[in-house]
Order: structure tokens, then C-alpha cells, then sequence
């Protein structure tokens, strides 16, 4: 996973795509919420956003 952020961090930087960073937290924010409150009771509220 650590070889990954670092080639990804290496392709941002030398492509000059900081823009894209953003994206990339915020899907992996979105796709962290929707695992973690899967099983949960605030799992009815998660899926109406979407």
C-alpha cells in the first residue's frame, strides 16, 4: 500500500495533477463511509444521499 501512495504521489508530482488529489480523497472518504455504516443503523440515512 505504501509503494502505491508513493508511485501515486511520484505521478502527481511529476505530471503536475494536483487537481486530482482532491478527487481521490474524497472518493476514498465516500467509499470508507458507505463499509463502515454498511451494518449500521445509520445505513438508511447513508443510501437517501445517494
Amino acid at each position: 500500500m505504501i509503494d502505491f501512495l508513493k508511485d501515486l504521489w511520484a505521478f502527481l508530482k511529476v505530471r503536475k495533477k494536483f487537481w486530482l488529489l482532491p478527487l481521490i480523497i474524497i472518493l476514498i472518504l465516500f467509499g470508507l463511509l458507505i463499509v463502515f455504516t454498511s451494518g449500521s443503523a445509520i445505513a438508511p440515512f447513508i443510501y437517501t444521499l445517494f
